[in-house]
């Protein structure tokens, strides 16, 4: 068969497939094309091939970059936690919100209990759960979140810097109660929450019962019963109950 001149070149299909940023086609159409001659397959077969590889690499290039983006110190999942360690915790409960409901509803969730049981890992898991289903996220201790909008605010750029922690559809702030918190750092937390009330969902962690926020918030009572009015409405309060899992050696020796 006489082949046609006017046939465009392989070179030269590569190079259209570049610059139409196509990279699993333009690295696989060739293979694919020989395992559509060897196994018969129709021209729909063989389209349908490259654009479920192309959409499938998009995808995974996607996840890959809602992850990055999140700025987890490290990533955990579910699979890893140790459910049998804390002597009280809601295990159905927990995988409930695996569903990611409450980052559809834009409402919060709460992981509550002392040190050493889980409550960074389990909220960690269902943050980097929400990337792996399409959601922005953003992870940062409370402390760090604090800090960056107090220097921002020193440097007049405390909008756009604020914006970092109200865009992304779930945030997670961790270690809530861990260090304490002065009046401008109250504040700004305050402003936080309440640009995202309603309008994006909070995943935190703390290891304060709620009646001791208002020390924790530089004993301001009227600032800890905002944030408490915002973050309790329509949540899930996860409490965590027993010893912390670090020092788990030294208690069962």
């Amino acid at each position: 068969m006489r082949q046609d001149e006017n046939a465009p070149d392989a070179a030269s299909i590569d190079e259209v497939l570049k610059q139409l940023k196509l990279p699993f086609i333009r690295e696989n159409h060739h293979s694919l094309a020989e395992t559509a001659a060897r196994q018969g397959w129709s021209h729909r077969d063989y389209l349908a091939a490259l654009a479920r590889g192309e959409a499938d690499r998009r995808l995974d290039h996607a996840v890959r970059r809602r992850v990055t983006s999140a700025r987890f110190p490290v990533v955990k999942t579910l699979d890893g936690f140790n459910w049998t360690w804390p002597a009280a915790i809601n295990e159905l409960q927990i995988k409930h919100l695996f569903h990611l409901d409450f980052v559809r509803k834009k409402t919060n969730v709460i992981f509550l209990g002392g040190v050493g049981l889980g409550k960074t890992h389990l909220a960690t898991s269902l943050a980097h759960n929400a990337c792996l289903r399409g959601h922005s996220v953003l992870f940062s201790t409370a402390i760090d979140a604090i800090n960056a909008l107090s220097a921002a605010q020193a440097a007049g750029s405390l909008r756009p810097e604020l914006k970092k922690y109200v865009k992304p559809d779930l945030l997670v702030l961790d270690e809530l109660g861990y260090l304490p918190i002065d009046k401008t750092g109250a504040d700004l937390l305050f402003q936080i929450i309440s640009e995202r009330y309603e309008r994006g969902a909070i995943v935190l962690t703390t290891n304060r019962a709620f009646k001791d926020w208002g020390a924790l918030f530089h004993n301001d009572a009227t600032v800890a019963s905002a944030v408490l009015d915002r973050l309790l409405h329509n949540s899930d309060v996860v409490v965590i109950e027993g010893k912390s899992y670090r020092m788990r050696e030294r208690i069962e020796n």
